[in-house]
């Protein structure tokens, strides 16, 4: 993973667990992070984002009353009222159909991650970095997860190499990590993010982020 770029983040965190709550806004205040205002509710996770405006609500997706799907359609709401918001779904639980329904309105500033596999405060804190500044942080589950109800067709073109590194990308890894991870140059891995965006079609443009176009690419919800 990239490393946490040193800038307070304004954060507001939508978690029904009162003790689960109370402690991540400790652990996160104690990282450097600002939490602006916590929420129990989706209709209070509305109100303090409105409020707040933060770089990033941490949202949950099972809240009161039904604990079905009210975070995630409170995190859709939010991504239409204010989409310059990141959002980092923080779950128990791989809602795959959830999740694309979130990444279909844009992968900028979406992040997907699950409370049993964060080993450290400083990765939760890394990925709120990374979706604040506009990227993606998906756990590698949830884009297997994504993956199997993609369209497999996108990716056909790539080259074994070429989806190792797209799949890293769409974690939210950065070239150097996956150059670490996969044991080769950044130069290389410069060069088969480059092949991704030719063969998806990706140009450059002075607003467009094509990893995250071609991440979207890669789930089977976005045109390349």
């Amino acid at each position: 993973m990239g490393g946490v770029i040193n800038r307070r983040l304004r954060v507001v965190l939508a978690e029904d667990s009162v003790v689960l709550r109370d402690g991540m806004a400790e652990l996160l205040g104690a990282r450097g992070c600002e939490v602006a205002a916590t929420a129990g509710t989706a209709p209070e996770l509305l109100a303090a984002v409105a409020e707040h405006r933060p770089d990033v609500a941490v949202v949950d997706i099972r809240m009161p009353p039904t604990h079905t799907d009210e975070g995630i359609r409170a995190a859709v709401e939010i991504r239409e009222r204010t989409p310059a918001t990141g959002i980092l779904v923080f779950s128990q639980h791989i809602e795959t159909a959830l999740a694309a329904r979130l990444l279909a309105g844009g992968a900028a500033g979406i992040g997907y991650l699950l409370k049993e596999r964060v080993a450290r405060t400083s990765d939760l804190v890394d990925a709120l970095h990374r979706v604040a500044a506009g990227g993606t942080a998906l756990d590698p589950e949830v884009v297997t997860g994504l993956m199997r109800g993609g369209r497999r067709d996108r990716v056909d073109a790539l080259t074994a190499r070429e989806r190792e590194v797209l799949e890293l990308m769409a974690q939210g890894h950065s070239n150097r990590s996956i150059a670490t991870r996969l044991v080769v140059s950044e130069r290389a891995v410069e060069k088969h993010v480059a092949a991704v965006f030719t063969k998806f079609g990706l140009r450059a443009t002075a607003t467009d982020n094509r990893r995250v176009k071609a991440v979207l690419a890669y789930l089977g919800l976005g045109a390349a």
